[in-house]
């Protein structure tokens, strides 16, 4: 197969006149031949897909770009200076550049790097061979590591030695598995699976964060079940967080996704990984926000959807519980179920995803009133006045409510005031 050596502007936005070439052209201007764009928008390129990102490596030094870009009025952004990484602003667009660098020295977490002049040594601190693709401002490429293959083939393949890339830093393990979801076609690479199975033990010495992260663009991917099956196959998964199970589940709440046109929901598809009994754990693990962990607990809190239930008994178990917990459990649900009970599922999420929390018409006052101290009897004789208004299907208006209020206890003034 011939190999392109070239990307065709005229097919290319981003290699087309505007705010990437202004910022290449400024560059090199300064110091010739010394910038090329690298990365994913030349492997989505390759591969026919959209370019979200467009990256640039460099000879010039991180204080140099910044100097150069603020001198031509652009605003620079110093997001990872101490890497070697600037951000550059023109025209609303932000580019990341990156001066060269080589690895001295790495600990499985971070890597010391120093700054280079030199493109190849660059390229093979990369991760990926399709990763380590560069291309000047005509669309000529250099590619030092054969990425340009593995592009074409949809095949995800570590620089050099999988081992050695990962124990520079076991967060490889976990993009391995994301780049294959969103890029990788057929079965993994041989030594690279291997590889990941072999050092997974690392990713313990990753921060919380960075592996969660990970994990969510991951689980972004359109279709990750392939990549989630190998994961746990080599099990990379378990080793993620606690009560991780099989991917089954994930796989039928992806159809459901596909087949009702449903948006690509990373939480969702994790809460299909887990073990609802294992959730705060796996929280915890993996230092979910407090709004990601809220929606977890809810979904862990609910307990299983299933056929059968009326929209009454939908109804009150809505009302205890939290909604959104409701509706996350039913959507996983539903790729359980075909025909009648699966026609049930989804008449009760439509209906939970509809409901209105009725009000409850009795308030603390009215015990109050009737002669009860503030305090745990009343809160504990309010709980069951409103347990009896659920029980009776939210009917009971509320001075049959009242009417109850001095059979619950000792009732009056003089049972308020033990």
């Amino acid at each position: 197969m011939s190999l392109p050596k070239r990307l065709d502007p005229e097919q290319h936005k981003w290699l087309q006149p505007g705010p990437a070439l202004i910022l290449l052209d400024l560059l090199n201007k300064v110091r010739p031949l010394s910038t090329r764009f690298v990365g994913g928008c030349i492997r989505n390129s390759l591969m026919g897909q959209p370019v979200a990102d467009i990256d640039l490596a460099t000879m010039h030094l991180p204080a140099d770009v910044q100097k150069i870009a603020e001198a031509a009025g652009h605003k620079v952004v110093p997001t990872g200076i101490e890497y070697g990484t600037v951000t550059v602003i023109i025209a609303g667009q932000a580019f990341e550049v990156t001066t060269l660098r080589k690895d001295v020295e790495t600990d499985g977490r971070r890597a010391v790097t120093a700054f280079s002049t030199d493109w190849r040594e660059d390229s093979q601190r990369r991760d990926f061979r399709f990763n380590a693709i560069y291309c000047d401002g005509s669309g000529s490429l250099y590619d030092p590591q054969g990425g340009i293959a593995d592009a074409l083939s949809r095949e995800v393949v570590f620089i050099g030695k999988a081992d050695e890339r990962i124990t520079e830093d076991y967060l490889r393990i976990l993009r391995y598995f994301r780049f294959f979801a969103w890029y990788g076609d057929g079965r993994p690479n041989r030594e690279a699976i291997t590889a990941c199975a072999r050092l997974k033990d690392g990713i313990e010495k990753l921060s919380a964060e960075r592996v969660w992260k990970e994990l969510k663009n991951l689980l972004g991917a359109p279709d990750p079940v392939k990549s989630m099956r190998w994961m746990r196959t080599a099990e990379v998964l378990q080793q993620c967080f606690p009560g991780s199970r099989d991917v089954d589940q994930l796989a039928q709440l992806i159809a459901s996704e596909q087949g009702l046109d449903w948006p690509v929901d990373p939480l969702l598809r994790f809460m299909a990984l887990l073990d609802p009994n294992k959730a705060r754990a796996a929280s915890k693990k993996l230092k979910m926000s407090n709004a990601e962990n809220t929606r977890i607990m809810a979904f862990a809190n609910n307990g299983p959807v299933v056929p059968g239930e009326d929209f009454m008994d939908v109804s009150r178990r809505l009302y205890r519980k939290v909604v959104s917990g409701y509706v996350d459990a039913a959507k996983i649900a539903l790729g359980k179920y075909e025909g009648r009970e699966r026609r049930d599922i989804d008449d009760m999420l439509d209906f939970a995803s509809e409901w209105e929390r009725p009000v409850f018409p009795v308030t603390a006052k009215h015990l109050m009133d009737a002669g009860y101290e503030q305090g745990k009897k009343l809160g504990d004789l309010l709980w069951s006045l409103e347990d009896e208004w659920i029980t009776s299907g939210f009917a009971l208006s509320t001075d049959e409510l009242r009417a109850k209020i001095g059979n619950l206890g000792t009732g009056g003034k003089s049972g308020g005031q033990g």
